[in-house]
């Protein structure tokens, strides 16, 4: 572990702290970070080719209209 000076918002350090119980800017800054790191590493995904998939993508498609202009409720 190596020791870096940043400016933060002091603000939303505190907002962190208090929002998940943390004791220290230091945790809040480590609980963000681990938050917003990829749980799911490149590696993993090539991982995935080869293992192969089962179904009809155009079976799938059938009974979909693709001009349909989806509305939000």
């Amino acid at each position: 572990m190596s020791r870096t000076n940043i400016d933060i918002d002091d603000e939303l350090v505190a907002e962190v702290m208090r929002r998940y119980g943390l004791d220290t800017k230091r945790e809040a800054v480590d609980f963000a970070l681990r938050k917003v790191s990829p749980t799911i590493t490149p590696e993993d995904i090539e991982s995935l080719r080869g293992i192969g998939w089962e179904g009809d993508l155009e079976e799938m498609r059938r009974g979909t209209d693709p001009e349909h202009k989806w509305q939000s409720t």
